[in-house]
């Protein structure tokens, strides 16, 4: 990657597909740092990583105070090593979570699939005896 290269706004929201209105909302946030010059935003190659970052996160459900964090430990004197471990602490985490929720929907589904037997019987129990009534 090139670290000098430097992107505008319509760069990155083409490149990721979001809108110049979150791109100033995260650089409001202090998630990313573009440099100005006059109205013109400059985002480094820094910007674009770390965007790339908070939208992985976003898609992996974490809250953008959750990326924040993980996004401050970076440094390079130690690689990275202290963020990865921090996200993947936040993984493990999710990957519960999620679990638990699929667990959650899969029981809604089953209570929906009941109701629809109960409702079905019930509908063309009632139907019946409207036919009985009404020929009566």
């Amino acid at each position: 990657m090139d670290h000098s290269r430097t992107y505008s706004i319509r760069q990155l929201s083409k490149e990721f597909d979001v809108t110049a209105r979150a791109l100033r909302f995260y650089e409001d946030k202090g998630l990313i740092h573009p440099e100005r010059k006059g109205q013109t935003r400059l985002y480094s190659a820094r910007d674009r990583a770390r965007l790339q970052l908070i939208l992985r996160g976003k898609r992996l459900g974490f809250s953008l105070i959750e990326i924040h964090e993980i996004l401050d430990l970076y440094t390079p004197k130690d690689h990275g090593v202290a963020q990865m471990r921090a996200t993947l602490g936040k993984y493990r985490g999710q990957i519960e979570t999620l679990k638990r929720q699929r667990e959650d929907i899969d029981a809604a589904i089953h209570d929906m699939q009941d109701g629809c037997v109960w409702l079905e019987g019930e509908i063309t129990k009632l139907e019946a005896e409207n036919i009985k009534t009404d020929n009566v």
